[in-house]
């Protein structure tokens, strides 16, 4: 069984969403939070496979609850997925930025909700790069090339190709084939990416290698 956490303040919201996570079968809730402060202390108890956070929350908001469970290697097993009526602004690249694995619509079907639980548990991507990009695009003022930014001095030549691609909305397997490495290569060289400069997540090096100028729009 998946477990979920769920965290919402609206106590109605919440019990929808526990009937309806209790009822599919496959995923249990294992424990429930109203605000930020209580979601980040039963993450580190309780060790849910997903946390489902909702984003306005009194006190600790749902992003910065995000950004401490993110940052915990205690819980670098468990997924962050973003619930919120705010879909197409800047609420979800912060969500992104703070590690969350992806988001969903608060009218989202209840079977659509499911599924995708249950791929940010099996540690899918919910939202692609070209996806991103496209908040990216909107929200975010990239930095102008010139050197290599600070965020990024700690990555090899390879590590820099390899996050470039990444950004640029290539899976492990195309990067593979783009550098001529075998899959394990190319996945081991994104880990390593991702440990060196913190991300959580691959959406994260999407908006690292925007916001460094690494990248640029059309690039």
């Amino acid at each position: 069984m998946t477990g979920v956490l769920v965290c919402d303040d609206q106590s109605l919201i919440r019990s929808a969403l526990v009937g309806l996570i209790e009822s599919s079968g496959s995923l249990t809730v294992v424990g429930e939070a109203g605000d930020g402060a209580r979601a980040v202390e039963l993450a580190s108890r309780l060790r849910p496979d997903v946390v489902l956070m909702d984003i306005r929350m009194p006190g600790v908001d749902g992003i910065e609850a995000t950004r401490r469970i993110c940052a915990d290697p205690a819980l670098a097993d468990t997924r962050v997925l973003i619930l919120t009526t705010f879909e197409e602004d800047a609420y979800v690249l912060d969500a992104l930025r703070a590690g969350a694995s992806g988001f969903a619509g608060k009218g989202v079907e209840p079977e659509r909700l499911v599924g995708i639980i249950e791929a940010v548990a099996a540690g899918e991507e919910l939202l692609s790069p070209q996806a991103t990009r496209a908040l990216i695009s909107r929200f975010v003022r990239p930095a102008a090339r010139g050197g290599t930014p600070p965020e990024l001095s700690e990555l090899t030549a390879r590590e820099l190709e390899v996050l470039l691609l990444v950004a640029q909305g290539l899976s492990n397997d195309e990067i593979a084939e783009r550098l001529v490495i075998s899959p394990h290569t190319a996945k081991t060289h994104v880990n390593r990416t991702m440990t060196k400069v913190g991300a959580h997540d691959r959406a994260q090096l999407v908006i690292l290698a925007y916001e460094t100028g690494l990248l640029t729009p059309g690039g």
